[in-house]
């Protein structure tokens, strides 16, 4: 998922895990979705992303860090335990859960 800052414009895409491909894919259908490339991305500490999590000096993994070069944007991620740092993002799973999660939920799936 991700969520423009200023707009609250919303990018959802369901993948089969986090792992570092799907990771790398779902930005650049997120940057091909929203028409352009922030300057900044703010994601979580996953560990598709950020190698190391730290306060002041992560460590964000090199071919998530050649994509954003690809791009031209910058890549801070948010620091752990600090919700406030992507609170559109957060929100915007709450939406996902109640608008289409919910429509969902009587389903099955093979």
């Amino acid at each position: 998922m991700a969520v423009m800052g200023a707009s609250s414009y919303t990018f959802a895409e369901a993948t089969w895990s986090q792992a570092l491909p799907d990771w790398l894919n779902s930005h650049a259908h997120a940057f091909s979705f929203f028409g352009g490339v922030p300057q900044m991305v703010v994601p979580d500490n996953l560990k598709s992303g950020v190698s190391k999590a730290c306060r002041y000096d992560p460590e964000v993994n090199p071919a998530y860090q050649q994509l954003a070069a690809h791009y031209g944007t910058t890549i801070v991620p948010a620091r752990p335990y600090k919700p406030k740092d992507k609170a559109k993002a957060e929100v915007g799973v709450q939406v996902i859960e109640r608008w289409i999660l919910a429509r969902l939920r009587h389903q099955t799936f093979f």
